[in-house]
Parts: structure tokens; C-alpha cells; sequence
């Protein structure tokens, strides 16, 4: 293995230097004694030769059972999970393999990659970055394409999402109002009512609704779960405009929903309504059901998720005032509500005693 550090003195001086043949640098090494200066130069090139020793061994064990190893680059698995994934889930993907922030070791071996490589990508990048860049790390983990995890999973930086904030009803009419365009109009009503992503939303169909039941019924798109809501007539009123038979929304459903999310971004901007998306309908939703004492478990069937964390994080603004006892007990003598009996006081056991015979 070559050296990396080489002694050599100036023509002018007395004084020995070591030229780092990697960076150019050279650093003075404060003796004149050349003895000395030969053992400070060999204990730096020890010092730097050990680590790339064992890495050496690593990757001579590894490629008996990896043939890759000493090849694979981020990029390589940027590949591989895309190929893996579908729909909307590989588009996010094929857009996070193409950040900027990933440039600094998209085509550098994994095996050779330090945590500040990593620590660098994070800082040059977004949330996004940071959450498709543990993803990638846990991925090479899993596929024991990594011997060890290159940064610990406690000290990865937190990730920190923007602050997002639920649509309130006066700025949902004033976008109602404003809105020209029929069909966009019906859709802003149904988000508001249904609460739903503007994908899933923008893809139903007439045949999702069940008229007789009055429910309407879809597969989300994201996470392929069934979201079911029974619908009154604030929703029926807005579904009768709408086709009769295949999409409600021929127009919206061929758009991106990039371009969607600019339509309403545009509406707002006009209202001077900061802070909301197409997506704050959701969290609307969610805030309106916790307020209103709906229970999570129907809200959880109308939002399409299984996990009680999930409605939770939706609804996590929504502020609730619990009515007292009191005004629950003249509600229940209103409404003629028979009263539990209270439970009889317990009676002492009773022995059997065998008679005598």
C-alpha cells in the first residue's frame, strides 16, 4: 500500500516537512533531527494505513459471499428500489433520486462511505432528503449490502416537517364563492365533506357510490386500504351535479396533482389565504369529526387508515371542550333515558352446612 505522507526538507531550511500526497498539504513537523522525523512521518502513515487496512479485510471477506461489494454505489440501490416499487410510490422515488443533495455520494461505493459523507447530503438537503436517505440506509442494512449501520439509528438528525394547518369553513367558502369552473367548485365541496386526498378524490367514479345506502366507497391510492363514509344531503346535493355514470371528474382525474395543488395554491394566493393546501381539507376533516365527539374508529374507516396514530396526527390541533356532568344528566331525564340501576350490596356467602345422618 503506497504511502500517503512523504518527509522532505526545504532548500532554505533546516526544518523537515510531510507533503500529504492526498490534499497537497504540507505541514511542518518541528524538528530539524532527521531520526525523529522519519518515525513522525511512519507513526502518521500507520495511523492512516490501519484504517484502510481493515477496510481492505472487510471487503476481501465480504466478496466471498458478494461478488458486488467493492462496486455497489447509492445510486445502484436508487435502482433497485425503484424497480421494487409502483404507482405513485416509485414516482416519489424516481424524484428523490434525482436530488441535488444526493450528488455528493450517488456514485460513491458504499462500503467506502463515513457518516459525514451522509451528515453532508443532510445538511445540503431538504425533509425529504432526510427521509429518503434513512430509507436508502435501513434498505443497503436489510440486503446486508452494509456490516454496520453508518450512522446510528438514535443519531440521525429528528425529522421536522413544516407546520400544516386544517382549512377553516369561512376560507372554504370564500374559495367556493370565487371558484368559476363548475367542476373544480364540486370538487372543493366534496374535499370539504369527504376529506379525502385530492387523489383518491379526483378518481371516483360513479359506480363508488351506493346510492340505496347512501356510502361511498374507495381503495386509496397510497395505501391501497378501503375508505367507506356514509353520506347525507349536503354530499347527495353536490353528487347530483355530477355525471351520472364513470368519473365524477373527467378533467381533474387526467391532471397531476401537482397541477392541482397550483389550481388551489392560485385561489388562495388571490384570497390571500396563507398556509393551506388541498390537503388541510383532510385535516379539516379530521378536526371536524374529534370536535363533534365523532368515534375514531368510524373516523378511521372514513379516512381510510388502520392505525390510531395516523387520525391522531390529523387531528392533533383540534381543540375540544368537554360539556360537564351536569348538562349530560338534564340531557339524559330530556331524552327519557332509563338510568342503569345502581348495583345491590354484596351478600355474605352462603355456607351449606351437611346435615347430620
Amino acid at each position: 500500500m503506497k504511502n500517503r505522507f512523504r518527509l522532505y526538507r526545504r532548500a532554505n531550511s533546516r526544518v523537515f516537512y510531510a507533503h500529504d500526497s492526498v490534499t497537497g498539504k504540507q505541514e511542518s513537523l518541528g524538528t530539524r533531527d532527521r531520526a525523529e522525523a522519519k518515525l513522525l512521518v511512519t507513526a502518521r502513515n500507520e495511523s492512516y494505513r490501519q484504517p484502510q487496512l481493515n477496510l481492505h479485510l472487510a471487503r476481501a471477506y465480504l466478496a466471498g459471499s458478494d461478488s458486488g461489494i467493492a462496486t455497489r454505489t447509492w445510486q445502484n440501490v436508487f435502482d433497485v428500489i425503484v424497480d421494487s416499487k409502483q404507482g405513485s410510490t416509485q414516482k416519489r422515488w424516481r424524484c428523490a433520486a434525482k436530488e441535488a443533495a444526493f450528488d455528493g455520494i450517488r456514485h460513491r461505493v458504499i462500503l467506502e462511505t463515513q457518516a459525514e459523507h451522509l451528515l453532508a447530503c443532510l445538511k445540503a438537503g431538504t425533509v425529504s432528503t432526510n427521509v429518503h436517505l434513512r430509507k436508502l440506509h435501513n434498505f443497503c442494512l436489510s440486503m446486508n449490502w452494509l456490516p454496520w449501520p453508518i450512522i446510528p439509528k438514535r443519531l440521525w438528525p429528528e425529522v421536522r416537517y413544516r407546520p400544516r394547518r386544517a382549512i377553516t369553513i369561512e376560507e372554504h367558502r370564500l374559495i367556493i364563492e370565487r371558484e368559476k369552473n363548475p367542476e373544480r367548485r364540486d370538487f372543493y365541496e366534496l374535499s370539504w365533506h369527504l376529506g379525502g386526498s385530492q387523489t383518491d378524490l379526483a378518481n371516483l367514479t360513479a359506480e363508488d357510490i351506493d346510492w340505496p345506502n347512501q356510502t361511498i366507497a374507495y381503495h386509496r391510492q397510497k395505501t391501497g386500504s378501503l375508505a367507506m363514509i356514509h353520506f347525507g344531503e349536503s354530499i347527495a346535493a353536490v353528487l347530483r351535479r355530477l355525471p351520472a355514470s364513470g368519473p365524477l371528474f373527467p378533467y381533474l382525474r387526467t391532471v397531476r396533482s401537482g397541477d392541482r395543488s397550483t389550481e388551489f395554491k392560485q385561489r388562495c394566493d388571490g384570497l390571500n389565504i396563507k398556509g393551506v393546501s388541498l390537503h388541510s381539507y383532510r385535516y379539516a376533516w379530521a378536526e371536524r369529526a374529534k370536535i363533534a365527539g365523532y368515534p375514531e374508529r368510524f373516523a378511521q374507516e372514513a379516512l381510510g387508515h388502520n392505525s390510531k396514530a395516523v387520525h391522531r396526527a390529523y387531528a392533533r390541533r383540534a381543540l375540544v371542550k368537554l360539556p360537564s356532568l351536569e348538562s349530560y344528566e338534564k340531557q339524559a331525564a330530556q331524552c327519557n333515558i332509563i338510568a342503569m340501576p345502581a348495583p345491590l350490596p354484596e351478600q355474605p356467602p352462603v355456607r351449606l352446612v351437611e346435615a347430620a345422618g
